[in-house]
């Protein structure tokens, strides 16, 4: 399907690969914005919500894991796009061991074809626990998972035009959390600062980033993403659980490292603006 801009030019495309929560989000707001985008689900079942969205839905499993071996062929429709887009969260909390061969299986798949950029989301996961302000530069392997995660985004750097966008703790809709912590006693790390940012401009980020490259700007090859003010844990796990109703945390007295992630280069790089500046203004958009 062939999608046709206002100008009576041929719009540009989008590959969305991993279409869930904060995919599909990303996915229907480039609809909008009138990019023909392709999207796929692990499932076959779930490529109808996709399609009614005006998404080009696809099937797509990795890993040694799927149920049979992609075919590059099958997926050329997904995969010959202007722009990619790559959120596959690595679920290593659940014992994913093979995120990084996934991620592997993914870029064969999309050999052979020029992408004017390529997107892959990471997490600030890539960065130690001390007290210290963190920038891009700062990602250390300190545990196993992280080496995982930098290993991942290693894949991407090795690629042409590819941007790395490493997402702070992700809060939104279906996902408040003032139920982390509600009623629990005896928390510790009052102290340490929240790092989250907001679904809304975690889309609206990775819309930037595209546009950006079709403008023709500088795009750097990391860009942290974090709301710029970091109210303590205390703080604002209180207001969270109030916020619902539910029972603040208690907190102890023994402080933990506090890390903050820096995330304004994409506001200087390409005038990114966040819309929450505070988790605590994310609560009431939750």
């Amino acid at each position: 399907m062939n999608v046709t801009a206002k100008n009576g030019a041929l719009a540009q495309s989008v590959a969305l690969v991993g279409c869930g929560w904060f995919g599909f989000a990303l996915a229907k707001q480039l609809v909008h914005e009138g990019y023909r985008v392709t999207g796929c689900k692990r499932s076959v079942d779930e490529l109808s919500e996709l399609t009614t969205a005006g998404i080009e839905a696809y099937s797509l499993q990795l890993g040694s894991d799927a149920l049979s071996v992609p075919d590059a062929k099958a997926l050329a429709g997904l995969f010959q796009t202007d722009y990619l887009v790559v959120n596959i969260p690595p679920r290593l909390k659940r014992g994913n061991a093979a995120y990084v061969e996934e991620l592997q299986q993914l870029i064969a798949l999309t050999q052979g074809w020029q992408y004017q950029r390529i997107v892959f989301i990471s997490t600030t996961g890539v960065y130690p626990a001390q007290d210290k302000l963190m920038t891009e530069a700062d990602a250390v392997a300190e545990s196993s998972d992280s080496q995982i995660l930098l290993d991942a985004e290693a894949l991407f750097q090795a690629q042409t035009n590819a941007c790395i966008v490493r997402f702070a703790g992700l809060v939104g809709p279906k996902r408040h959390p003032g139920r982390f912590l509600a009623g629990k006693t005896d928390v510790s790390g009052a102290n340490i600062s929240v790092n989250l940012v907001h679904l809304d401009d975690c889309v609206r980020a990775v819309s930037t980033i595209i546009a950006a490259t079709r403008s023709g700007l500088s795009v750097a090859p990391i860009y942290n993403l974090c709301a710029p003010l970091h109210p303590t844990k205390s703080e604002f796990y209180q207001a969270a659980a109030q916020s619902l109703g539910l029972v603040a945390p208690e907190f102890n007295q023994q402080s933990m490292p506090s890390k903050v992630i820096q995330a304004d280069a994409i506001v200087t790089d390409l005038g990114f603006r966040y819309q929450y500046a505070s988790p605590l203004d994310m609560l009431a958009a939750c």
